[in-house]
């Protein structure tokens, strides 16, 4: 029984002094802090993730890019059409994959669509079952951003595509008809959320973009954002992020320009009279100068009434030689000429209102009136602000449901971004705002705070103030503890070892067990072999036991005697921690 107390004993000691180099070993196998990497690796998985469970939601479409996302989802391989400004094409040859995502995953098995390329373009499409026509009907869109290596120059919005028997998915351009186009962009000083729709122009036809004023902000983080937009059959939009409404406003007056044209224009016909007159005011032609005006008086005359001040140093100069100046050494009279000192200002001239010859001051002349000019009247002649005459607008119409939009029979992506592993997920096209905010409950309310709490889990924590030798606990952290102590111990040591026993007792302890650990060990080894140990051995452990008791003595007596020389060791030591950690 006491030889294994003495081995217990001896192994805790010696694990305790070789605790230092084995977390140095143990650094340099992982390259790093041992302790903060397994810190950092239980923090990430202590957040429990919900596995992925497909939604039930009825929708004319809704995307959630399970397995079988592909035969639904086509790539285009068109060239980008240019604005004719440049020979220059663009081909879309920006790759796209369904995954799940590498940048704070909030449910396990959530794949969504993924834009893999940074700075290229990118297209893909997929059709609708059915067409979507919403005449007369809430319409409903809403899907999943998550920006997993941020947007600084990018788009990621949607367009839904008009229902069009000529679109095939290969072909997907931007110039192919879009009727909406909803969602984040941002370069630059540019960050918005566009909602851009495609109005028909009744008379002749031709379709025109109805570009919101006033876009809200989009958020550009590395979470999951939700965007929903709402168009009611009464003309009213509505936008939301995150579930939270952000703008809202009337598609009859929020868009630029506007979906319906004035009922008058300028007759482009009309020219201004060649004798319109359209000065208001004119120089008044009966007046005169008076006879009293003085032209020629000037602004400012001097002070008759000034007096000097009666500290006024009139013998003493407003500058003096510098009486610190030295000619310099190398100055030769014969080439240079005589050497005169700088001047500086009469330090006399401060203390008083000033030096040198005293003259008047000046003042505003009150006789003053400058060149005289005739006053401004109204103009008789006058006939007002020239305008064109008003005309009937030929092209004018009145739409009062620019809501019914045209028959909406696709969506794309068709993007550029600098940014890749953009990702969309949780599409939904459709009428009812309850269906969409209960999938937002069963996606994106469990896997954003979810996200969130990853997020701050994983942030880099502040660097925290080095707590001295003496403040840690062995339990926050053996490895630091045992490494900080026996660090201080051997610094001590150096300088005085009776101080080094009796302010580090426990690495000093640590030592004295494990010497009468292995003493014990070779007089219980006699024991047992039945022999009698030598006298060299029973001489040495009583030394030792003797050694220990003495030590411990010490430790007792001078623990308050040597506490102030240590302790400006142990303030070095933390300085010294402080200053890595800043670094």
């Amino acid at each position: 029984m006491h030889l294994n107390t003495f081995v217990a004993s001896a192994l805790y000691s010696t694990a305790f002094l070789l605790g230092h180099s084995l977390a140095d070993e143990i650094d340099d196998a992982l390259g790093g802090d041992a302790s903060s990497s397994v810190a950092e690796s239980a923090t990430s998985s202590s957040v429990p993730k919900p596995t992925f469970t497909p939604s039930t939601i009825k929708a004319p479409f809704f995307e959630q890019f399970t397995d079988d996302w592909d035969s639904r989802w086509a790539a285009s391989h068109a060239k980008k059409e240019n604005d004719k400004s440049t020979e220059e094409e663009w081909a879309y040859v920006g790759q796209w994959a369904a995954e799940e995502p590498h940048v704070l995953k909030g449910i396990e098995g959530d794949k969504g669509l993924v834009v893999k390329n940074p700075a290229a373009h990118h297209a893909i499409s997929a059709k609708f079952n059915k067409a979507i026509d919403n005449k007369g009907q809430t319409l409903v869109v809403q899907y999943e951003v998550k920006l997993q290596n941020g947007l600084e120059c990018g788009g990621a919005y949607m367009k839904i595509l008009q229902d069009n028997k000529k679109l095939h998915a290969e072909e997907f351009s931007n110039t192919s008809p879009y009727v909406i186009m909803f969602g984040p962009d941002k370069c630059g000083s540019t960050n918005k959320v566009h909602f851009i729709f495609k109005h028909k122009n009744p008379k002749t036809g031709e379709y025109e973009e109805k570009h919101l004023q006033s876009p809200p902000v989009a958020r550009i983080v590395k979470t999951t954002t939700l965007y929903t937009l709402i168009v009611n059959p009464d003309q009213t939009f509505e936008i939301r992020i995150d579930g939270e409404k952000v703008k809202d406003g009337s598609l009859l007056e929020d868009f630029s320009p506007a979906v319906n044209p004035e009922k008058e224009i300028d007759d482009a016909k009309d020219e201004k009279p060649s004798d319109w007159v359209d000065e208001a005011r004119i120089v008044d032609p009966e007046a005169t100068k008076p006879e009293d005006w003085d032209e020629d008086a000037p602004f400012e005359v001097i002070d008759e009434e000034a007096t000097k001040p009666d500290d006024w140093l009139e013998d003493e100069p407003t500058m003096i030689p510098d009486p610190e100046a030295e000619k310099p050494e190398d100055w030769d009279d014969e080439e240079d000429g005589d050497w005169i000192p700088p001047t500086v200002p009469n330090p006399k001239c401060d203390e008083v209102s000033g030096c040198g010859k005293w003259e008047p001051p000046m003042k505003n002349n009150p006789s003053y009136k400058g060149k005289w000019t005739a006053p401004l009247i109204d103009n008789p002649a006058y006939k007002g602000v020239w305008a064109p005459r008003k005309i009937a607008n030929p092209d004018y119409f009145e739409d009062k449901t620019p809501a019914n939009f045209e028959p909406m029979g696709a969506i794309g992506f068709e993007i550029w971004t600098m940014q890749s592993d953009i990702l969309f997920d949780n599409i939904y096209i459709g009428h009812s705002i309850k269906d969409a905010d209960q999938l937002k409950l069963e996606t994106f309310d469990i896997k954003q705070p979810l996200e969130k709490k990853e997020e701050e889990a994983t942030a880099p924590k502040p660097a925290e103030k080095a707590k001295s030798p003496l403040d840690l606990n062995f339990m926050d952290d053996p490895v630091h503890y045992v490494r900080e102590k026996l660090d201080l111990f051997i610094t001590i040591a150096r300088k005085d070892p009776l101080q080094a026993i009796r302010f580090v007792p426990e690495v000093a302890g640590g030592l004295g067990v494990l010497a009468v650990t292995v003493l014990a060990l070779l007089v219980g080894i006699f024991s047992m072999s039945g022999g009698s140990p030598p006298p060299q051995v029973k001489e040495a452990a009583q030394k030792v036991k003797e050694a220990a008791l003495d030590a411990k003595d010490q430790v007792a007596e001078g623990a308050s005697t040597g506490a102030e020389s240590v302790k400006a060791e142990v303030n070095k030591r933390t300085t010294r921690s402080s200053a890595a950690a800043a670094e």
